[in-house]
């Protein structure tokens, strides 16, 4: 029996004091196309066997990543999790734990971002990292709003080759906050002029590589630019594997370094939750927004581990926090750091090199097709291609076929007009017979 607290004449009430005479009021900026004229058709009630089947073949329509040949990417990669990740994180007091709200009573909770922090803190090449993000996106905005309150200016540029969603985030955080946001168009070879974007006003260069388009980038002089002009620069990356070969943001001048950690101990499940990664100069550690885990030791001389800062808005006073969107992403968090202990400094550089490896072999297949163009040289796991026609259209006949062949650029930037663009990834879980397959089906639709 459903339970309705509220009365006909409550909710009169509530409408009136909101200014509204229907509920249907509410939703006027929703597009009509995106709401339900009526309630959807669905059976009032079956048994639970009925109930499986009729879910089961609805999710059956669905093609899993690990189905068939798969080579999407753009942010979210599928990778290979070992089963002890899994095993470890569903352990009682982990599954069940939330944020450290009670960071006394919380040691394994504290120990394990301790740890995390400082995998992050190595793994981009800077001096502290704090407990985590929502995910790359949001970190993003907040490393941007972060730069702004450091330099007290309010003005943020943004590399044509940042991923469409991720500049979308900052524009709507700068919206709110009435800062500006400098964005470059596409940048499909890594051929912009970005320092020529730098002037008294900017707060932050945000860069990102490797970049949506599988360009890595050499941050060196872009920091430089940035560091005369009194901005910061912020480096983003989407995929964290490729640290473990390519050199750290931090060791290019980078100020700032956010990314997204799916990679590493997550699973994709249809985009999220994930575990966004943020690092910093230790001078700006007053500045970064979220929970810092620190190291100490108790009356008795014992080791123990502290929530150091938490400029949020639950713990401090809302026009003083650093953030009012952050968490850790706990559980992601977890499997991040049990991963990355698992494979170790040598691991992590054996799986980014096995990942480049397979990228290089595949975009060497593909190259061979008739009218398809390589646009990178120089690459990670991921790189575009300019096909004939429009790659969208080219995805769905592939997919027809069993293959999932990457993400078309269009997708993420609707009405960029790179219509022809597709963005190809190649992680350690392609075989030759996957890539084999990609180029032949490629090779007949292309």
């Amino acid at each position: 029996m459903r339970y309705l607290p509220l009365t006909a004449d409550d909710r009169g009430l509530m409408l009136a004091k909101i200014g509204v005479d229907h509920i249907d009021d509410l939703f006027a900026n929703v597009p009509a196309d995106a709401l339900l004229a009526s309630a959807p058709d669905l059976p009032s009630a079956k048994g639970e066997l009925a109930v499986e089947r009729i879910m089961g073949g609805l999710a059956a329509k669905n093609v899993a990543a690990s189905s068939v040949p798969f080579f999407v990417g753009a942010g979210a990669y599928k990778h290979h999790v070992p089963a002890t990740v899994d095993h470890l994180i569903q352990r009682s007091e982990f599954l069940t734990s939330y944020t450290p709200y009670q960071p006394e009573i919380a040691q394994g909770t504290l120990q394990y971002l301790y740890e995390f922090q400082t995998q992050v803190a190595l793994l981009t090449g800077m001096d502290v990292a704090n407990a985590s993000m929502y995910d790359g996106s949001t970190g993003t905005g907040e490393a941007v709003l972060m730069a702004h309150r450091v330099t007290r200016r309010g003005k943020a540029v943004l590399s044509g080759g940042l991923h469409p969603h991720y500049a979308g985030v900052v524009r709507t955080l700068s919206q709110m906050g009435g800062h500006t946001v400098d964005a470059l168009p596409a940048d499909v070879t890594a051929s912009e002029d970005i320092v020529a974007r730098i002037d008294a006003d900017t707060s932050c260069v945000v860069v990102q590589t490797p970049d949506v388009f599988g360009n890595l980038r050499d941050l060196t002089a872009i920091a430089e630019a940035a560091h005369k002009a009194g901005a910061l620069l912020i480096a983003v990356f989407t995929e964290a594997v490729s640290l473990g070969l390519v050199m750290p943001p931090g060791a290019m001048g980078a100020d700032i370094v956010v990314g997204e950690g799916q990679s590493i101990g997550n699973a994709l499940t249809y985009g999220g939750p994930y575990v966004g990664l943020f690092a910093a100069r230790q001078k700006y550690v007053r500045q970064m927004p979220g929970r810092l885990c620190g190291q100490t030791v108790d009356a008795q001389g014992d080791r123990g581990f502290v929530l150091t800062l938490s400029t949020r808005e639950q713990h401090i006073r809302r026009e003083k926090a650093t953030s009012n969107i952050c968490t850790n992403s706990g559980l992601c968090v977890l499997a991040f750091t049990i991963h990355m202990a698992l494979l170790g400094e040598k691991g992590l550089r054996r799986l980014a090199l096995l990942n480049h490896a397979n990228a290089v072999k595949l975009a060497d297949l593909l190259a061979e097709v008739p009218g398809v163009e390589v646009l990178q040289r120089s690459f990670f796991n991921e790189f575009t291609l300019r096909v004939p026609g429009n790659a969208a259209a080219l995805t769905e006949r592939l997919a027809a076929r069993g293959i999932l062949g990457g993400v078309p650029y269009a997708r993420l930037a609707p009405g960029s007009g790179h219509d022809d663009l597709l963005i190809v990834a190649s992680t350690e879980v392609n075989t030759d017979e996957d890539r084999a397959a990609y180029a032949a089906a490629l090779k007949e639709l292309a």
